[in-house]
């Protein structure tokens, strides 16, 4: 058993949860993930993952994803600022850049951004980020405002990862890192975050981790396999895997400025 994990990401919204909610949660209690943080990626699932951080006591960040940018209206940070008078808003996002699928223009991605990242500071809120295949642009933009928040399922290079780290950024590890075929850089870069910047999260229900045995019929990710992530995680440390969920929690409070419960 590890000392208690917080699961720094979760997609609780997504249609693979529906009516499995409380499920869900107990087993990711089981497992010793006692707190998570759902995502929101547009006004609607920002909506839902508060309406659920409310009701199983969980945390919930509220934003619009760049795939979703296109989407943005006017009311943007009218709707944004509403949500985030829940003190269960812990973060604004998940924001950012996305060039590796571009399903947003570059530019309204750029500007949709643009808009949170300004709205943060306004709200004194971290940011919750999202970037592939994008981090010249995200550096350059991030280095427009003055906010906190976590690189979350980090998958880039070692000149990104330095350009994160000097902004001041945490930088979420997901199951990607479990991955023997597509993982292996990243694996490589683990060493390289200093232990007291890292968050570890599970995406759920993506990324399911391939170390996960026996593995699941559903293919499903979920909170209660995000020990397998802090096992990966650890290993590439060299520490035991209490010492990195101790950490990862308490970076966890530090970087959405929260007391630790």
């Amino acid at each position: 058993m590890h000392s208690y994990l917080i699961d720094a990401g979760v997609n609780l919204t997504n249609h693979q949860f529906d009516g499995q909610y409380q499920a869900v949660i107990d087993r990711a209690a089981a497992a010793g993930v006692t707190n998570m943080l759902l995502i929101g990626c547009d006004i609607l699932t920002s909506t839902q993952s508060v309406e659920l951080a409310i009701k199983y006591q969980q945390y919930a960040t509220a934003g619009v994803h760049p795939h979703d940018a296109k989407m943005a209206t006017e009311q943007l940070e009218a709707q944004l600022t509403a949500l985030a008078k829940n003190p269960q808003v812990v973060a604004i996002g998940e924001c950012g850049l996305d060039y590796n699928r571009d399903f947003s223009p570059r530019d309204v991605q750029r500007s949709v951004l643009r808009r949170q990242l300004s709205l943060a500071t306004q709200l004194n809120l971290p940011v919750y980020l999202h970037e592939r295949d994008a981090s010249d642009d995200m550096l350059r933009i991030l280095k427009e405002f003055n906010v906190t928040g976590v690189l979350h399922c980090f998958t880039g290079d070692a000149e990104a990862l330095k350009g994160y780290l000097d902004l001041g950024l945490y930088i979420g590890i997901t199951g990607w890192v479990c991955d023997e075929r597509r993982g292996k850089a990243l694996q490589q870069l683990i060493p390289s975050i200093p232990l007291n910047r890292l968050l570890i999260e599970t995406d759920a229900p993506f990324l399911i981790p391939r170390t996960v045995t026996p593995k699941p019929k559903s293919r499903r990710n979920e909170p209660a396999l995000l020990p397998y992530v802090c096992e990966t995680v650890a290993q590439l440390y060299q520490l035991e895997p209490a010492v990195v969920a101790k950490q990862s929690r308490e970076n966890f409070y530090a970087v959405f400025g929260l007391q630790a419960n």
